[in-house]
């Protein structure tokens, strides 16, 4: 899991006005964790197109106990992986990306600094060793070691949007 301290703000960033509730117990339990390339903040894409175009790779490492929930997944499939972000802010209300002139809202963005640090990664499965837990991937736009809470099915036929 990383250790690094969470980005200073950006000029234009505003953090939230009131004071933030103390968390709650979800009861969330990690999964595993992801693999990649990726060792700190500057080096990691920022999305799926840019995991693919750096180079893709990394991996799923499922721990022993929910190994036997992978039954089903096969290589070609896509899913999607929710992951902590666990040194991501968590107190900007207005968010300043690099590629922007002007700050907008923290659920207007996809970025990783958010309430809840939940992150949502769209995969493509390369190669699964059941057995040992460990999934290839096509490409994954984390920070290697973060934990993984969650594996679900991507299905075409329900969750991409029709077109209007």
């Amino acid at each position: 899991m990383s250790t690094q301290q969470p980005r200073p703000a950006r000029p234009g960033e505003v953090f939230f006005s009131e004071p933030l509730p103390a968390g709650e117990a979800a009861g969330l339990v990690f999964i595993g964790r992801l693999r990649s390339p990726f060792g700190s903040f500057d080096e990691c894409p920022k999305n799926r197109r840019a995991a693919l175009e750096a180079g893709g790779g990394g991996s799923l490492e499922v721990d022993r106990p929910w190994r036997e929930a992978l039954v089903g997944l096969s290589a070609g499939d896509h899913v999607f992986c929710l992951s902590w972000l666990g040194s991501a802010r968590r107190d900007l209300a207005l968010q300043k990306p690099r590629h922007a002139e002007t700050a907008r809202g923290t659920f207007s963005l996809r970025s990783p600094a958010r309430p809840n640090p939940i992150g949502l990664h769209l995969v493509r499965i390369e190669a699964i060793d059941a057995d040992a837990g460990i999934l290839h991937l096509d490409a994954i736009d984390v920070l290697d070691g973060t934990p993984l809470i969650d594996i679900k099915p991507y299905f075409a036929s329900v969750d991409r949007p029709a077109e209007d």
